[in-house]
């Protein structure tokens, strides 16, 4: 198989993408050569079919049964997507980059707060994509410790309430191995406020276990407490809690997929918790640019056949959560491309104004 193509097939590549994007059917050497879209001249239908030859042993078209057309292969799309460029919006169909900014301007105008807006972020990406609209916020994490309150509800139950520098407040009813007495907890809470204000989550617990390991005394009976109580009030909640907004997932029912395949694909559309796995399997908060993901089935296998476009969304920095489409590969990726990095960018904006 040949890793290599000219320009020219390059260039007939793109055009056989955007054909079958745009109509679902295999492409044919005459469709191409009448394409107003090829660079660099005309073609006889005879000079283009050797060049789809060429491509389809390179693995990158495909041969549905005794068609005389080709189709994109998985590898093709890849590279189709690796070097989209601003020309190529203007290939398919659908609205301009600009339209499809108005509309998203429009949609979350007047939107306030997070969970708001990631909602109304995952309609707008799926009526603009015609597929599945996917929005999540990020896992809960707190900042610098300001103040720790413990307060006794019932024999091993007891309410917590963490304050953090940025002034956002946690509160949580925890389950404990054993009873703890009032003063007990308050001398807890007055530990952890006496030694801990402005360290980090992470840094408290590490230091706490140290201790806890260091400490063989009747110290280390309150050191133990107050390491239960922490971890069960803070640390177990920066991996839990995200929440996910799905719209669109009926936008799928008109996939030619079989009766199974397509029930497994909306069940697991519909099933948040994999929906999160899937997003923070893939999506790093880090990352600078919208990433598009072929290969979903390697981590969730009813979703075979799908594409997911997603980006992370900041503010001030700080990772709030993702914003993605789910769709087949006949999508139209420019656009979507466009809108997915567009919505992450006003996300930014939006919450610093209802900040």
């Amino acid at each position: 198989m040949r890793s290599e193509i000219t320009g020219r097939q390059r260039e007939i590549l793109t055009v056989i993408v955007e054909q079958y994007i745009a109509t679902g059917e295999p492409v044919s050497s005459g469709a191409v050569a009448r394409s107003a879209e090829l660079a660099g001249g005309a073609s006889s239908s005879a000079t283009i079919r050797n060049e789809m030859a060429e491509l389809a042993d390179a693995g990158l078209l495909e041969q549905p049964h005794t068609s005389a057309g080709r189709v994109p292969s998985a590898r093709a799309f890849r590279m189709y997507v690796e070097q989209l460029s601003g020309d190529h919006a203007r290939r398919l169909p659908g609205p301009s980059a600009a339209e499809v900014q108005s509309r998203i301007d429009t949609s979350l105008a007047g939107v306030a707060g997070a969970e708001a807006l990631l909602e109304r972020t995952s309609h707008v990406l799926a009526v603009l994509s015609s597929g599945v609209g996917v929005a999540m916020s990020a896992a809960p994490t707190l900042d610098m410790l300001e103040h720790v309150h413990f307060s006794r509800l019932a024999e091993r139950r007891v309410l917590a309430v963490v304050v953090a520098r940025s002034g956002m407040v946690r509160d949580r009813v925890l389950a404990l191995d054993r009873d703890l007495t009032m003063l007990e907890l308050e001398t807890a809470s007055n530990f952890l406020n006496e030694h801990f204000r402005g360290w980090s989550v992470d840094r408290v617990r590490a230091e706490l276990a140290r201790r806890v390991e260091s400490e063989r005394s009747a110290y280390q009976q309150m050191m133990e407490a107050a390491q239960q109580l922490w971890t069960r009030a803070v640390a177990q909640t920066t991996v839990i809690e995200q929440t996910v907004f799905v719209d669109g997932v009926a936008n799928l029912l008109g996939l030619p997929e079989d009766r199974a395949r397509l029930r497994e694909m909306l069940t697991a559309l519909e099933t948040k918790e994999r929906l999160i796995e899937l997003l923070n399997a893939y999506i790093d908060a880090k990352q600078e640019s919208v990433r598009v993901v072929f290969d979903l089935e390697e981590q969730a296998p009813e979703m075979a056949g799908l594409v997911l476009i997603a980006a992370p969304a900041r503010v001030a920095g700080e990772n709030v959560g993702s914003v993605g489409v789910i769709g087949p590969k006949r999508m139209n990726y420019p656009s979507n491309m466009n809108a997915v990095a567009y919505v992450a960018q006003m996300l930014e904006r939006a919450l610093v104004r209802s900040s």
